[in-house]
């Protein structure tokens, strides 16, 4: 029987572009240090706004990757 084992961690990525270029800017810094990932589900969208200026988007992700097979 094959069995895996997954963690999953919560990221927040950031962009002055969008929400899609905040969350690809999570799933890249996970990956600089995670191997196997395997599951990036967005879990909130926010914008940080401030003094009236350009937003900074920003997207909270749960990232799932294994750790563990047989």
């Amino acid at each position: 029987m094959s069995e895996s084992v997954y963690k999953i961690i919560e990221m927040v990525g950031s962009s002055p572009v969008s929400w899609e270029e905040a969350t690809n800017n999570a799933v890249k810094s996970a990956g600089m240090s995670l191997r196997d990932l395997r599951i990036a589900e967005v879990i909130t969208l926010d914008m940080k706004i401030t003094d009236g200026l350009s937003p900074i988007y920003r997207a909270r992700v749960k990232l799932s990757f294994k750790i563990l097979s047989d």
